[in-house]
């Protein structure tokens, strides 16, 4: 996946000499995880810009520079450290169109490696997507594989709104098959739509399991286990929390009749919250169960010594799925 983040990156250089990147260690280094090595090198110092650790400074300037036409790329190097510029983020880039009435254009792409998973310290295994979600004005993505990852990078790069994309760190390292030549689609309906919609990614019968991001995978190898168990599970693969795709989902629980949420953020007021609310109202006639979610608990993350404990597991996944069957 962090390749293919690169090569989306590269791709979305190449097409528009008004892209520039931004943040902590994203030049010679090729930042924390990699995700940039190699551009500085070949794009320089001007469009590839290591900047001051300082990251309300860091989206500051990226809304003055889409002022002035240009489409800022920030790398926030942790999720946790994103908070100095949430004030930015949420008082500023997200309502700068609204408080214009459309005059300006806030193309501005602030990339969020997040989640746990990879015993880290603190502050660096955060899953505020819902605290952004919330914002009216802010399109929140996440994509959960390599092939996701290239194309949703570059529509969001020409999205001519402001995203938070959101990269699953433990995930970094996952494979799978990108085609590095394909046209990527950066229509309007593209942008606007597509980006936003869900993937159904295994169809099943019995139980509608939902997630994004770092836990699609774990999703995946439950509906593998449950399988063996004699039960169906359909997965799909969000790839957006807002805007979120509620009819991709309906159409999944008026089949099965059961829904499980999943995300690694605490479960209280978080994106499970709200699509468990829309398709009881929705879904009230078809549902056989309450609809569960499992995430997080609401406490700070915990020390990496206990985050297995804290993260939506398979075996927490399985047990909700058992629950929510048992009705």
């Amino acid at each position: 996946m962090a390749r293919a983040i690169n090569a989306g990156l590269r791709r979305a250089l190449e097409r528009d000499p008004k892209v520039v990147l931004m943040g902590e260690d994203i030049g010679p280094l090729g930042g924390v995880f990699r995700v940039t090595d190699g551009l500085q090198k070949d794009f320089g110092p001007q469009r590839v810009v290591d900047t001051p650790l300082a990251e309300s400074g860091i989206v500051g300037t990226a809304i003055g520079l889409a002022m002035a036409g240009y489409r800022p790329v920030c790398e926030i190097q942790f999720d946790g450290f994103i908070f100095p510029a949430y004030d930015q983020i949420t008082a500023q880039l997200a309502k700068l169109t609204y408080r214009s009435q459309g005059d300006l254009s806030m193309p501005v792409v602030i990339r969020v490696p997040f989640g746990g998973g990879i015993g880290a310290v603190e502050h660096h295994s955060e899953s505020p997507e819902a605290l952004f979600a919330h914002t009216p004005g802010l399109r929140v993505v996440s994509p959960s594989t390599a092939g996701d990852a290239f194309t949703m990078i570059q529509q969001a790069i020409a999205s001519p709104d402001p995203v938070l994309f959101f990269e699953p760190k433990a995930r970094y390292w996952d494979k799978g098959e990108v085609d590095l030549d394909a046209d990527v689609d950066l229509s309007e309906s593209a942008l606007t739509t597509g980006l936003h919609a869900a993937h159904t990614l295994r169809e099943g019968s019995d139980v509608t399991t939902v997630g994004y991001g770092p836990t699609v995978k774990t999703l995946l190898k439950a509906a593998d286990v449950a399988a063996q168990e004699g039960h169906s599970l359909e997965v799909i693969d969000l790839r957006s929390i807002s805007p979120l795709d509620f009819d991709a989902v309906a159409a999944s629980v008026e089949r099965t009749g059961r829904l499980v949420v999943v995300h690694e953020a605490p479960v209280f007021l978080g994106a499970g919250a709200e699509i468990a609310a829309r398709i009881t109202e929705r879904c009230f006639y078809s549902l056989q169960a309450p609809v569960l979610r499992v995430g997080g608990f609401h406490t700070p993350y915990p020390a990496n010594t206990h985050e297995e404990e804290y993260l939506p597991n398979l075996d927490r996944v399985l047990d909700a799925v058992d629950r929510v069957l048992a009705y």
